[in-house]
């Protein structure tokens, strides 16, 4: 059983999180990454939904940011490959990769913690 008190505390962080960083990954995403038409906005949603869904089905788990942002791209470079600016590309793909051992090393730390307190 997981105390209440515990569901809040990271539904609060989760959401300070959100709100302190999604105006920059929706920057770099939206506006320095690639600028797209309406319609590159939509074939990169339904490319990104397909793929969701696919990997929903057949029990893949995959990254909705990572499949957004790779469609978006996608749909960027069918136009001309120069416009993506592959300079945030390799800052979000490295910020990918560091994520998950720092999130193993964060979380292994909070569960030392825990461990000691209770």
């Amino acid at each position: 059983m997981i105390p209440l008190w515990l569901m809040i505390l990271c539904s609060a962080i989760m959401g300070l999180g959100t709100s302190i960083g999604g105006y920059r990954i929706i920057k770099s995403v939206g506006m320095d990454m690639v600028r797209l038409e309406k319609y590159q906005g939509f074939a990169a949603d339904t490319a990104a939904a397909l793929c969701l869904l696919v990997s929903s089905l057949t029990g893949v788990p995959v990254s909705t940011t990572h499949t957004k942002t790779t469609a978006i791209m996608g749909v960027g470079a069918a136009r001309r490959l120069s416009n993506v600016n592959w300079g945030v590309v390799r800052e979000m793909v490295m910020t990918w990769v560091l994520t998950f051992p720092g999130c193993g090393l964060i979380g292994f730390l909070m569960a030392k913690l825990f461990f000691i307190l209770f």
